[in-house]
């Protein structure tokens, strides 16, 4: 397995090996050893599967209380996945890495707690999974408009769909210090994102 650092503390691109013949192919999205140690967690509690169609855009997400760790895939059609670091205080804060995940190359993204996570569906429609390392905490679900100009994304599709919830997502610098993850290494108060920050791409 060949394993990519982003330039995002934590957010890693995975490129598992796949055994492939005329018959298809075979393997292995997760062995507790080896993605151990490419530096991941031990420790995942719940599976999810998103089907969605193009367009579909979900996010940005993330979990005030029980932060989840995620390892995500695509097993049909392709979605470019984005992380974006929300700690205050940390040297990356509002910086984003982006790449297109699909049935293809068969390639993971790690997205570490403490950072918001979202995608968008490219192909005509997609099967999405993600391995999370902590349950889903409803109460505590909070998100950062996918448009933020501030970030910068630079998403695929300007047309998108979003969910309800979605489209009331605030930005980064609406949020309260206490509505985002703490950054672990720094105590010091939050720095204000500077209009038109921008983050890490890869192209492809």
């Amino acid at each position: 397995m060949k394993v990519i650092e982003t330039g995002l503390p934590g957010v890693l691109l995975l490129e598992p090996k796949v055994f492939g013949d005329a018959r298809g192919f075979f393997m292995e999205t997760w062995q507790a050893a080896r993605y151990r140690e490419a530096g991941l967690p031990e420790r995942f509690v719940q599976d999810n599967h998103s089907r969605s169609r193009r367009g579909v855009l979900r996010g940005l997400h993330y979990q005030l209380i029980q932060p989840q760790g995620k390892l995500v895939w695509v097993t049909r059609g392709a979605v470019f996945d984005v992380a974006v670091d929300i700690r205050p205080g940390s040297p990356s804060f509002g910086r984003w890495y982006g790449c297109i995940l699909d049935d293809v190359a068969h390639r993971q993204l790690y997205v570490p707690p403490g950072f918001a996570h979202g995608f968008c569906v490219v192909s005509d429609e997609a099967d999405f999974f993600y391995k999370c390392t902590d349950y889903y905490h409803p109460p505590s679900e909070r998100g950062i408009a996918w448009d933020d100009p501030a970030i910068g994304i630079e998403w695929p599709l300007r047309e998108v769909s979003l969910s309800a919830k979605d489209q009331q997502n605030p930005r980064l610098n609406a949020r309260r210090p206490e509505d985002l993850p703490v950054y672990e290494d720094s105590p010091s108060p939050p720095t204000p994102l500077p209009q038109g920050a921008r983050g890490a791409l890869n192209e492809d």
